[in-house]
């Protein structure tokens, strides 16, 4: 069992998240994280030296939306006791907050080099950009990309690239409070 190895090799006691759902971050929104193209390119723009390609192996989102506007996905959540419900061809998603940014987009992805001020331009240009109606989940400007979770009835089915994608618009209260920042 990989957790025995593991713990034997660093000699402290090493658990894994459900290799089912995979690593997330936010373990209550394991699903996909979703940006669109548009956020992407924006990003970018941000960062002279830094392409687009590179701005998406910097933030490793899951889900990139084409042909909508940039910051589109920042409707895909709402207050902390809601989900937005969204459908990706025939698979539901529901959308839970938005995704806080750690170290990694700072740094250049393969030598590590950090990029100067990265954070502090990104907060910045954050801020500037946020829509107004998107602010409440917002206490700190290093947040992008949408953290969701995937209904266990959905577990199955699959996306694929070229799928249309509809908010259903309805928002549904979630069973207990996660905190909002989560």
């Amino acid at each position: 069992m990989i957790t025995a190895w593991l713990s034997n090799y660093f000699g402290f006691p090493v658990q894994l998240q459900n290799s089912l759902t995979g690593f997330p971050d936010d373990t209550n929104a394991p699903g996909p994280t979703v940006i669109s193209t548009a956020t992407l390119e924006a990003i970018a723009s941000w960062f002279p030296e830094i392409s687009l390609d590179e701005m998406r192996i910097r933030l490793r989102t899951n889900l990139e939306i084409g042909g909508v506007p940039a910051f589109w996905e920042d409707q895909l959540f709402d207050d902390a006791d809601s989900v937005v419900q969204f459908q990706v061809g025939n698979v539901l998603f529901e959308g839970i907050n938005p995704c806080q940014r750690c170290v990694v987009p700072t740094r250049e992805p393969f030598s590590a080099a950090v990029y100067p001020n990265f954070q502090k331009i990104f907060v910045a240009k954050r801020r500037a950009s946020l829509p107004s109606w998107a602010g409440s989940r917002f206490n700190h400007f290093f947040k992008l990309a949408v953290n969701t979770r995937v209904p266990e009835s959905e577990a199955s089915k699959t996306i694929q690239v070229g799928d249309s994608i509809q908010i259903l618009g309805t928002k549904v209260t979630i069973a207990r409070n996660f905190a909002a920042d989560s």
